[in-house]
């Protein structure tokens, strides 16, 4: 597909010198105007801090071909991690600014971002990941349906949500506080090991009471509608998972494939694309093994490398597609060219 392509009927020799200074007189006499400057003015008032949308935004929606098929990303918002040696275990705070500052990043707070993935695929609409909910706890979070209205996508005319796995910022966005489902005529794939171990009784009351807690209250209301996957399974036209345990026990990635193209979200494999790559053997605060959560990040970043396989990164900056390569012992992401492009 050409990215960049001339307006219809773009003949930039028809742009003659006296048309040119034509077009110069008319806007010195717009700009030397004061009824113009006036009305421009009342029509396009300058902002200022106070106004409530000085520092608003338009949710990002970003389309891209993919294959015979087409990607559509959404943001369900961002987290706050606040400051990243709460976070990131096993590296220094001074490596951790040094590495920050090298990539213009700041080194107070930790901001995440949660970028959701809707999959074309043989006529189906495949959602990955739901992000927070609507929750107090997450206030930069919980906007995935207001993001999905907003690129035309009604929530009940998605097909299947795929979870990478069970925690809050993952399935959060299943269903309302009531229990009402969020995506009504979706069934939902997650790793059977995942469900199980988040939604056990025996843990309420432990060290994961919360996690449980939370799972229990929103998994329960979809049970219904919950198809477990299977390492190596192609679960849905071009998914398939693949079991990449340590963040949490079922934790899965999954490989997307259509036409000639590839992709690889990676769910929680990195939190962070500059600290759990170029040191992929920190530890995540959230890990619950953290030596496997390691070692699976190490198998699949350098079999994505290896094979030159795009990667999309749930928590990496906006719009999280890009690639990886091997450099000085760890890994370097690298983003694809953000190019906005037409619709049809």
């Amino acid at each position: 597909m050409t990215l960049l392509q001339s307006w219809p009927g773009d003949d930039r020799s028809a742009w003659n010198v006296a048309d040119t200074n034509t077009e110069r007189k008319k806007i010195r006499t717009m700009s030397t105007s004061d009824k113009s400057t006036n009305q421009r003015e009342r029509m396009n008032p300058p902002l200022k801090k106070s106004d409530p949308f000085f520092m608003s935004q338009s949710p990002p929606i970003y389309r891209l071909p993919f294959g015979d098929t087409q990607i559509i990303l959404v943001s369900d918002g961002t987290l706050d991690l606040g400051s990243p040696e709460k976070s990131f275990r096993g590296i220094s705070r001074e490596e951790i600014d040094a590495q920050l500052s090298r990539h213009f990043l700041p080194t107070e707070n930790i901001v995440i971002e949660e970028t959701v993935l809707v999959f074309m695929s043989s006529g189906k609409r495949i959602l990955f990941e739901t992000g927070t909910g609507i929750n107090p706890l997450y206030p930069h979070a919980g906007r995935l349906q207001a993001s999905l209205l907003e690129a035309g996508i009604d929530p009940a005319s998605i097909d299947a949500v795929v979870c990478s796995h069970a925690h809050p910022d993952h399935i959060g966005g299943l269903s309302a506080t009531s229990g009402r489902p969020r995506f009504p005529n979706a069934q939902i794939y997650i790793s059977e090991i995942d469900f199980n171990f988040w939604t056990d009784e025996k843990l309420l009351g432990s060290p994961l009471d919360a996690f449980v807690t939370f799972a229990r209250k929103h998994l329960f209301p979809v049970r219904d509608r919950i198809v477990f996957i299977k390492h190596g399974q192609e679960f849905l036209p071009g998914v398939q998972a693949m079991l990449t345990p340590g963040h949490t026990r079922g934790h899965t990635g999954f490989l997307l494939t259509s036409g000639n193209q590839s992709l690889y979200p990676i769910g929680d494999l990195s939190h962070h694309h500059v600290l759990l790559l170029e040191r992929p053997r920190v530890s995540f605060a959230y890990d619950l093994d953290p030596t496997k959560a390691a070692d699976s990040r190490v198998k699949v970043l350098d079999m994505l490398s290896t094979d030159r396989t795009a990667i999309f990164g749930y928590h990496f900056p906006w719009p999280g597609i890009g690639h990886v390569a091997r450099e000085h012992g760890g890994f370097r992401y690298f983003p694809r060219l953000y190019r906005y492009i037409g619709e049809g």
